[in-house]
């Protein structure tokens, strides 16, 4: 039987700030047949991208990616926020509505050459899939796809997607 996903992401008005719809995914994760059937797609879209490298960041993007990873028979290197790695990274800083941030990875997290394809839970805006890219690419990766469960088109992340090939699960 399919689960149907919208009946579990739970959508909370005026989070974390009025006029906001929160769109909260943890009760997905927190039922079992829905989070596998959710892997499970993202998976089976990337079975045929000989993916050698799943990239996820902070911090869903971890809970996302790790089980895809083991799916794949891939590994799995995290997106940190900034001065959370011990050894010597690179770093990427995208905008947020009030500042900046910054992701890093360590630097042999990914070999010039592999394969990679980039999760997380969620795509809004965009600034942290493009900033998760941008490693990838300092390190020499191939981003060969991007999987989340949900996308917010009205906040036009996909946008700065152009050339990728993208998957989601649920669109608001």
């Amino acid at each position: 039987m399919t689960v149907d996903y919208y009946k579990i992401v739970d959508s909370i008005p005026d989070f974390p700030e009025k006029g906001i719809i929160y769109r909260d995914i943890m009760p997905l994760m927190a039922n079992g047949e829905a989070f596998h059937q959710a892997i499970g797609e993202i998976v089976n879209y990337a079975k045929d991208k000989q993916v050698d490298m799943v990239v996820g960041p902070e911090a869903r993007g971890f809970i996302v990616g790790c089980p895809i990873a083991y799916e794949l028979g891939a590994g799995f290197a995290a997106a940190r926020k900034k001065g959370k790695l011990p050894r010597e990274a690179v770093s990427a800083s995208y905008n947020l509505e009030y500042g900046t941030a910054t992701l890093q990875m360590e630097k042999d997290a990914i070999k010039p050459g592999q394969r990679v394809l980039v999760v997380d839970d969620l795509l809004a805006t965009g600034g942290t899939i493009g900033a998760t890219i941008d490693l990838v690419h300092q390190l020499g990766g191939e981003v060969v796809g991007c999987a989340f469960i949900i996308e917010l088109k009205d906040l036009h992340g996909r946008d700065k997607l152009t050339g990728y090939d993208v998957k989601t699960l649920m669109q608001y």
